[in-house]
């Protein structure tokens, strides 16, 4: 992660709540809700099969919600549903019935813009509490306090919020304000682009985003390539996220849920910011007087990083050094490779379920919640009838593998990038 020289309202060392704010964590199907949950996440954010705006995701069907419920409360944890879509006319046909599904699957909440489905909601389904979705773009207090009167309990903030405005929301208003702290940010304003409806007829409004923003493009001036065609093409992408270094700032401004971005990232980023945030979080109200950021919260997230990293709208609006024009390297040194199935105590072995090749000599390591992790290198290996491999080369084969210390089940192995 980069450093910058913007400023924040920096933390002065004195606590003032006593409550932890929620860890809010994407969950794009069944799998990530558990590793997402099991890394320390107090609630997930997942979608149906309609009225979101991931539909490319693998969404859930009303059984698997159940299931993901089910596995949510042994920890203590919530499961919220986006319903933030603009509704057509041809969408409303059936929302009553899908909110009340919803809610006999145990959904706490959902997640919605169109106030036509806020106020289905409030009617049909009255156990499930409603959250004003990020589409609506909602930057100042007066419209918060709006949906205060509408009955909302909370308000997921636009993503340009900044901690100046954050401040004056809870200054005037006793509600519940979620923020995003962590992932993807959109090149236009939040909720407002319309390039991919024009460039592939999918949208973005409906769950059908292309992320033409991210696309690579040629440059002219009139009419010539403004770069030769062996050179690497223009794209205008938004750098990610990341608000670790201002955990401090962003509790004591009052923010009540942390949400992190991702229902279409990996079970291993989910998994990995969750983690570092929640070990963050704890830390903090552990000790807040003392606390210190840790180089490795750092270094963790930067493994699971997809773009180069910034604080986004809360210090100030980004810039140009906020956006990528060219290429860049690829921000993460490590590569998830396979997930602890089970342990033997008596022969140090792990079952490893593999998702990425890795082979003897190489360098990996294991996580697991709480940070716990250790490095090591590929000493013996064999598949589960116990053939010796040389290599673990098929996706999901189990493979067992000695470790040098214990792992349980959930714990993710990582391999180094490049690692021979």
């Amino acid at each position: 992660m980069t450093t910058t020289e913007k400023t924040a309202p920096r933390y002065q060392g004195k606590r003032h709540r006593l409550d932890k704010p929620e860890l809010l964590a994407p969950a794009g199907n069944l799998e990530k809700l558990k590793f997402a949950v099991h890394y320390g996440a107090d609630a997930v954010y997942i979608g149906g099969q309609k009225y979101g705006l991931r539909s490319n995701a693998d969404n859930f069907s009303f059984e698997e919600m159940k299931e993901g419920v089910e596995f949510a409360n042994r920890y203590g944890a919530k499961v919220f549903v986006a319903t933030n879509i603009y509704a057509h006319n041809e969408d409303v046909e059936g929302l009553e019935d899908y909110l009340r599904g919803l809610e006999d699957a145990g959904i706490a909440a959902i997640i919605a813009a169109d106030p036509a489905i806020i106020e289905t909601a409030q009617r049909a389904a009255p156990k499930l509490e409603v959250h004003l979705s990020t589409q609506q773009s909602t930057l100042n207090w007066q419209a918060v306090q709006f949906w205060k009167y509408e009955g909302l309990p909370r308000v997921v903030l636009a993503r340009e919020t900044s901690f100046k405005d954050i401040a004056e929301i809870k200054k005037h208003v006793d509600i519940e304000i979620e923020a995003f702290i962590h992932g993807a940010m959109c090149s236009s304003f939040s909720g407002r682009c319309v390039l991919s409806n024009h460039f592939t007829d999918r949208d973005s409004n409906r769950g059908g985003c292309s992320q033409s923003c991210r696309w690579k493009y040629d440059l002219f001036v009139d009419d010539m390539p403004l770069y030769p065609e062996e050179e690497d093409k223009f794209t205008m992408g938004s750098k990610d996220l990341c608000m670790i270094e201002y955990l401090p700032e962003l509790i004591e401004v009052g923010v009540d849920s942390f949400k992190i971005e991702g229902r279409m990232k990996s079970i291993h980023y989910v998994a990995t910011v969750v983690n570092v945030y929640r070990q963050a979080i704890d830390a903090y109200f552990a000790d807040p007087e003392h606390f210190e950021l840790k180089q490795e919260w750092i270094e963790e997230i930067n493994k699971a990083a997809n773009r180069p990293l910034n604080t986004g709208f809360f210090l100030d609006t980004p810039g140009s050094e906020d956006h990528i024009y060219e290429p860049e390297e690829k921000a993460a040194p490590y590569d998830f490779a396979g997930v602890v199935l089970d342990y033997n105590a008596k022969t140090g072995f792990a079952t490893v379920q593999q998702r990425n090749h890795f082979k003897l000599g190489q360098e990996i390591e294991f996580v697991g919640p709480k940070g716990i992790f250790f490095k090591q290198t590929v000493t013996e290996l064999t598949d589960a009838e116990g053939q010796s491999l040389d290599a673990a080369r098929h996706p999901l084969q189990h493979i067992r593998i000695r470790t040098l210390k214990p792992v349980k089940p959930m714990d993710m192995m990582r391999k180094k990038v490049g690692n021979k």
